[in-house]
């Protein structure tokens, strides 16, 4: 556990992200992302684990740096996903947020997150777990960017598609 990252500022960050989902605000999002981030949601394999390489094995979701986020953002803000028509009224919850490691320019931080997702009169709800790397930023709102979001979707058997803001 870190004594120099202050808890409530990583938590204000988490935060801050999970409402510009919420209120689909899309750019100051893509801001809190540092443009060599990986975002990854890796599957669930046939044993039960999570699978391990986002090049060689299947993921639910992954861009491998900023440019992805950015071509997601552009199809939803244009209505070129038919996947994200009517856009969804999303809660994100964040719980249990831990700081795992601090290195002089990064830290590492775990939490579980819940979201309700309503969309054509039905609500859904997504749970699982992140790790991210928090890169420090002094320039960056908040004072991080995200650098790296690995996201454990724990329940996957899910009845559509997964976009960015159902995590």
């Amino acid at each position: 556990m870190s004594n120099t990252i202050d808890l409530g500022a990583v938590c204000a960050f988490l935060y801050r992200e999970a409402r510009h989902l919420d209120e689909r605000e899309w750019e100051p999002w893509l801001e809190l992302y540092a443009p060599d981030v990986e975002y990854w949601m890796p599957a669930w394999d046939d044993d039960d684990q999570l699978t391990q390489d986002p090049q060689r094995e299947i993921s639910l979701m992954y861009y491998a740096n900023r440019e992805g986020l950015e071509d997601r953002v552009f199809r939803i803000k244009t209505e070129r996903s038919s996947a994200s028509m009517p856009e969804p009224r999303t809660s994100h919850m964040i719980a249990n947020v831990e700081i795992l490691a601090e290195r002089d320019d990064a830290v590492d931080v775990r939490y579980n997150f819940h979201t309700l997702s309503h969309r054509y009169k039905i609500t859904d709800q997504f749970f699982g777990t992140v790790l991210a790397t928090l890169r420090k930023s002094a320039g960056a709102p908040g004072g991080f960017v995200i650098a790296r979001k690995k996201i454990a979707l724990k329940n996957d058997y899910i009845r559509q598609v997964i976009d960015v803001y159902h995590v």
